[in-house]
C-alpha cells in the first residue's frame, strides 16, 4: 500500500508535467482513495475503463487521455458528471498525463514506438509550441513499405490506412503518436521516407501527395498504449502496488 500523493508526485517529477505546455490539465484530476493498493493503466478516461477498474479493485487509474482539458470541467454535466460521480462513489482516483507521456525520452509513446520498430540514430521531431513531441531516425535495415505496414499492423494489433506517395524502399522514419497529420509537411521537409502517426484528416492526403511522402495512420488508440504500459512497469518497480493494463481497444 502506498500514498496516492507519493505516487503522483513521483510521476509529476519523472514526466516533468509542469514544464510542458498542454491542453490537458496533467496530474491528479480526481481524488478518491488516498491509499493505493492497485493501479489500473489505460489510454482513455471513460466509463468502460472505470467500470473495469472497479471490477479489478483499482484504487487509482492512470490514463493518457484524462477528463480535464483546459476549462472542460467548468460545467460538470452530461458524460463528465456521470464519470466523476462514478469515480467518487467508488473511491477511485484519476491521474491524466498527455503530451509529457508522448514525448518522454524513456517511457513515452513515441520513443517506445521507435524501440518497437528498431529505429536508431533517434533525434527530436514534431515541433509543438517551441518543443518537440516526436522522434525521427533510421531503420537498422532497409524496409519495403508494404512489409513495414504489415509489421505495424501485427505489432500494434491494428489496421493501417496508408498514403503511399513516397519511395517504396524505406530507410528513415518520423513518428508522432495519436493524431498528428499537421506534422506531415515537417516530415516531408526533413526528407524522411515515411511518417507514422495515429489518425488523420482530409488535408493530410494533399500534404502527403504534394510532399511525395508515405504516411501510415496506425490508429490513435493503437499508437498510444505503449507509454502507459511502460509507465506501469516503472511504478510497479518503484512502489509497493499491483498494476494492471486495462484494455479498451478503439479502432480509431
Amino acid at each position: 500500500m502506498e500514498s496516492i500523493y507519493k505516487i503522483t508526485l513521483f510521476i509529476d517529477k519523472w514526466l516533468k508535467i509542469a514544464e510542458i505546455e498542454d491542453a490537458s490539465n496533467n496530474g491528479l484530476q480526481v481524488e478518491g482513495n488516498k491509499q493505493v493498493n492497485k493501479i489500473g493503466f489505460a489510454v482513455d478516461a471513460c466509463m468502460d475503463v472505470f467500470e473495469k477498474a472497479k471490477e479489478q479493485n483499482c484504487d487509482l487509474v492512470i490514463v493518457h487521455h484524462g477528463l480535464s482539458w483546459k476549462d472542460s470541467l467548468r460545467y460538470i454535466t452530461d458524460s463528465n458528471a456521470e464519470r466523476i460521480k462514478f469515480l467518487m462513489k467508488n473511491d477511485i482516483s484519476l491521474y491524466g498525463v498527455h503530451l509529457p507521456l508522448d514525448k518522454h525520452n524513456e517511457l513515452g509513446n513515441n520513443i517506445q514506438l521507435c524501440k518497437l520498430f528498431n529505429v536508431s540514430n533517434v533525434k527530436e521531431f514534431g515541433e509543438y509550441h517551441g518543443d518537440f513531441i516526436g522522434f525521427k531516425g533510421e531503420f537498422e535495415s532497409e524496409k519495403i513499405l508494404g512489409d513495414f505496414v504489415k509489421e505495424v499492423e501485427e505489432k500494434l494489433d491494428t489496421k493501417c490506412k496508408v498514403l503511399d506517395f513516397g519511395i517504396s524502399n524505406l530507410k528513415t522514419i518520423a513518428i508522432v503518436s495519436g493524431g498528428a497529420p499537421d506534422l506531415i509537411p515537417e516530415a516531408a521537409k526533413k526528407g524522411v521516407d515515411v511518417f507514422l502517426t495515429g489518425e488523420g484528416k482530409l488535408s493530410a492526403y494533399h500534404f502527403a501527395k504534394e510532399g511525395n511522402l508515405n504516411v501510415i495512420f496506425a490508429g490513435h488508440y493503437a499508437t498510444e498504449t505503449l507509454g502507459v504500459i511502460a509507465l506501469a512497469k516503472v511504478i510497479k518497480e518503484k512502489f509497493d502496488v499491483e498494476t494492471v493494463f486495462i484494455e479498451n481497444k478503439v479502432d480509431f
